[in-house]
């Protein structure tokens, strides 16, 4: 699994008001990991804007904002009222688990001693790497969500410390606002990380500070960290195709999984053959394709293709002077090609 990245809807540890416009945008650009607090908005449109989320795609997060022990709770019972996958935040496990035994809420609590509002992480990276290691052993407790940047100790040793302690998906949050931030947290180990005041008030290096280019900014970001970056750009064949000289051997275009593009062209008849184990998609690109079949003879036009299942003897010939043909096959087929040879041997 590649990091997370968590976009919250909040601000100062409070729900904003136009939660669900910033929603909609999140959605729009493929967000599909979204959260909240329990304060900032009535309870009846938190619901609104969890089934927001789920109908969206998305899974829902409410983080507690962890001031007292009945606030916890509270937190717990509003996420278990609401319907969130995932409960993150808050110190006190024995006073949470009961509230949400038997619901689907998967609980990542805050790892160390947390203080004010916002909440800010105190203790030393000993004292919070222990603190994690017991919290990670306790039954309902999914992972954690380590507030490592509103610590004072060494952030990116504070994160390591805690991902190699324990074995569950660790969740930074806390004033993280830009690239070289998420890149840490990523060299770190951890599950993923939460953004929420600094897109929403345009902090993150983008190219505007409106929400969707901040959104934009931060997944392509993410992106580039998973490694879920294409490299690859369209081809056009009429131009591929120009690079084509050989009239005997087909010319590798590109590959997806296994199956490699072939370029070919060709004049004249080809053999009779078959291919004991691969199909083969033959796409005429430019001019006429007659393929011979034992039971019958089929005109493939330019725009067209047509599907050879393995075993089955055919011979291609080219109506036309020159046929100009794509080939879709499995990598591991030889296409050496003799003249008139057909288009590859297995």
């Amino acid at each position: 699994m590649g990091l997370r990245f968590i976009f919250m809807l909040t601000r100062n540890d409070l729900t904003v008001e136009d939660a669900s416009v910033q929603l909609q945008s999140a959605l729009a650009l493929g967000v599909r990991h979204i959260g909240f607090k329990d304060i900032g908005l009535p309870i009846e449109q938190l619901k609104a804007l969890n089934a927001a989320i789920k109908a969206g795609g998305a899974t829902s997060y409410l983080e507690v904002v962890s001031l007292d022990r009945m606030r916890e709770i509270a937190s717990a019972r509003a996420a278990a009222e609401i319907g969130v996958d995932i409960l993150l935040g808050g110190t006190r496990v024995d006073d949470v688990l009961p509230v949400i035994a038997g619901s689907n809420i998967q609980y990542c609590p805050f790892p160390g001693r947390i203080t004010g509002h916002p909440s800010l992480l105190e203790g030393t990276i000993e004292e919070i790497v222990e603190s994690a290691r017991a919290l990670a052993a306790r039954d309902g407790v999914h992972g954690l969500d380590l507030l490592a940047y509103r610590s004072k100790q060494d952030v990116p040793a504070l994160m390591k410390a805690v991902c190699a302690a324990v074995s569950k998906p660790v969740y930074v949050a806390g004033s993280i606002a830009s690239p070289e931030r998420i890149g840490v947290i990523k060299d770190a180990g951890a599950a993923g990380f939460t953004i929420g005041t600094a897109a929403l008030d345009g902090k993150y290096p983008a190219p505007s500070k409106d929400v969707s280019s901040q959104l934009a900014a931060i997944l392509r970001d993410v992106a580039t960290l998973n490694r879920h970056i294409s490299p690859l750009h369209k081809t056009n064949l009429a131009n591929a195709f120009a690079h084509v000289r050989d009239t005997h051997s087909p010319t590798v275009e590109g590959q997806a999984n296994n199956m490699q593009v072939k370029l070919a062209r060709f004049a004249g008849e080809q053999t009779w053959h078959f291919r004991p184990q691969v199909d083969e998609l033959i796409l005429v690109h430019k001019g006429r394709l007659l393929m011979k079949f034992r039971d019958r003879e089929e005109i493939v036009e330019a725009g067209e293709f047509i599907v050879v299942p393995h075993g089955v003897e055919h011979c291609p010939v080219a109506i036309s002077d020159t046929c100009e043909v794509m080939l879709i096959e499995p990598g591991s087929t030889r296409s050496t090609g003799t003249e008139m040879g057909g288009f590859g041997r297995e």
